[in-house]
């Protein structure tokens, strides 16, 4: 029994063995279970294709899929002071970042970029859950301030993608410092008579909520989006009583007046494009570019005889 347990029951099944399959092809959707092939789930904008869910999406991604032809050019924002606090918890601050920028291959939780959409030129910005919860940081404050002065230089539109958890708990007093800053910032663009319009994402929530994500002229949000301030399991403790189903939603929010809008994914450049023409006092778009009218040929001007 050995023999065959040993030798030859290994040797049949390294012959006969399915070749294994790698681990990024499938994402499972965390809302119906659904799993959804990677390839897929790209060309839908990371939108689930069986119960319409809105999984994160990268600043990059989204850029890609905003701007005309997938052009941009990010916006170089100034480098804050690394581990001001030098905070250590589990792991030293730096070591976190370390982590983060190798898991997103970014520098850190947001990206500000400008193009064009529809043939309108802006300035964005969009912040990446994925690199440490989308927490306001010193950088985000910067990026924040340096997309302003951009749009303010260019006299251009600013559009912000916020997607957080709140404050960047190990930077402190000098995270939540960033609050008042970005509001400096949001009043910048009105100053100049610039719009700013805000997408909220899932999840958008803490001091975020509290300052530059809840400011802008239009707010828009993503289906089912989580958006608050504190959390649901907080304020049922402190008020003592039952929230409604879907408080914090984006549904819920639009309906007691907090947005103006809830946009699917697929739908959001077209929305932003109207809006930001029609504030911006210009005509509506064009979706498609005619071909140049072929030059006619001069008429004779003898007829023949």
């Amino acid at each position: 029994m050995n023999w065959i347990t040993n030798y030859v029951r290994p040797t049949i099944n390294s012959l006969f063995s399915r070749r294994e399959v790698p681990d990024n092809l499938w994402t499972k959707c965390p809302e119906c279970g659904t799993m959804l092939f990677h390839r897929e789930l790209t060309e839908n904008l990371n939108v689930c294709t069986n119960c319409d869910h809105h999984l994160a999406i990268s600043p990059r991604d989204r850029f890609a899929t905003l701007f005309d032809g997938g052009i941009f050019s990010e916006v170089k924002v100034p480098e804050p002071i690394a581990d001001p606090l030098h905070f250590r918890d589990q792991k030293k601050y730096p070591d976190r970042l370390k982590s983060a920028q190798k898991a997103t291959g970014e520098k850190e939780a947001m990206l500000v970029a400008e193009g064009e959409i529809g043939r309108t030129p802006i300035v964005a910005a969009a912040q990446d859950f994925a690199f440490m919860g989308g927490s306001m940081s010193m950088y985000v404050g910067n990026a924040i301030i340096a997309g302003a002065e951009r749009a303010v230089k260019l006299k251009r539109p600013f559009v912000l993608f916020s997607a957080a958890g709140g404050a960047r708990m190990q930077e402190g007093i000098l995270g939540l410092m960033q609050m008042p800053r970005t509001t400096i910032a949001v009043e910048m663009l009105k100053d100049a008579g610039l719009p700013y319009i805000v997408v909220l994402t899932h999840p958008t929530t803490g001091g975020v909520t509290a300052s530059y994500a809840m400011l802008g002229d239009v707010q828009i949000a993503e289906p089912n989006a989580l958006i608050g301030f504190a959390g649901a399991r907080v304020i049922e403790q402190t008020i003592r009583e039952k929230l409604p189903e879907g408080f914090q939603r984006s549904e819920y929010l639009l309906d007691h007046g907090m947005l103006d809008r809830v946009t699917h994914r697929k739908k959001l450049k077209d929305e932003l494009t109207g809006i930001l023409r029609m504030l911006t006092r210009q005509p509506p778009a064009v979706k498609g570019d005619l071909p140049k009218p072929e030059a006619k040929p001069a008429p004779s001007s003898v007829a023949a005889k």
